[in-house]
């Protein structure tokens, strides 16, 4: 079949993953078959399945949901159409993870924090420090990077942390960031640059309510851990 470029319905009817999904559900899909759905055609001499086989063999399921446009581009067989799909898919698994049903999301605690954004900090690569605008209700009216720093450090100033909250009129604030290494213990800056935050936050009248770190698949409260 040299030069025939093979699909998904080139496929047994009892061996497509299509098909399987639709009669047994996707959770009796594997990762190789999900992801042969997403991309839906393999490319010259090579079958989807094979070609999906292929990209999970170079990235796990976390490394590929991270993995860029350009980065896709560079597989072999993976093209435009191909490297968009794919991360749909995954840009849609993020959004899930943080719906929610309310027209404005609420931060009540840091497990709604870590929940709101976990899905699209635990791929960062570099620490980038969060601002959320809280109204009364602590309904999150917006949510802002206020910078983005290097793997292990980020430099923040009050200024451009305020700044942000009286345009919105907020009247709390929390800040987030992560912790490229996964680990989310706060470092003696992170603990001071809080104590900046919650004097300054007093002086012009915006709560700091927490400063929560984000780890790999853990956070850390300012608040609950007395530095707040």
């Amino acid at each position: 079949m040299n030069g025939y470029k093979l699909r998904i319905c080139d496929f047994p009817p009892e061996d497509r993953p299509q098909n399987r999904l639709l009669s047994q559900g996707p959770g009796s899909l594997s990762n190789n078959e999900l992801l042969s759905l997403v991309i839906n055609s393999g490319t010259v001499g090579e079958n989807v399945l094979s070609l999906s086989q292929r990209i999970l063999a170079t990235y796990d399921i976390q490394q590929l949901s991270a993995v860029d446009i350009s980065q896709l581009m560079k597989i072999h067989g993976i093209k435009k159409g191909k490297a968009a799909r794919i991360a749909a898919c995954f840009e849609l698994a993020r959004r899930l993870q943080s719906f929610s049903r309310d027209s404005r999301q609420k931060a009540n605690s840091p497990e709604d924090v870590y929940r709101l954004l976990y899905p699209h900090m635990r791929e960062k690569k570099k620490e980038t420090f969060i601002e959320l605008c809280l109204d009364t209700k602590n309904q999150v009216l917006r949510q802002d990077v206020i910078s983005i720093g290097s793997l292990s450090a980020n430099i923040v100033h009050p200024r451009e942390v305020f700044k942000t909250a009286l345009l919105e009129s907020a009247a709390h604030i929390i800040v987030v960031h992560n912790h490229p290494s996964g680990d989310p213990t706060p470092s003696r800056e992170d603990i001071e640059i809080t104590k900046r935050l919650l004097e300054a936050g007093k002086l012009i009248g915006v709560d700091l309510l927490d400063h929560v770190i984000i780890g790999d698949g853990r956070h850390f409260s300012m608040k609950e851990a007395g530095h707040i």
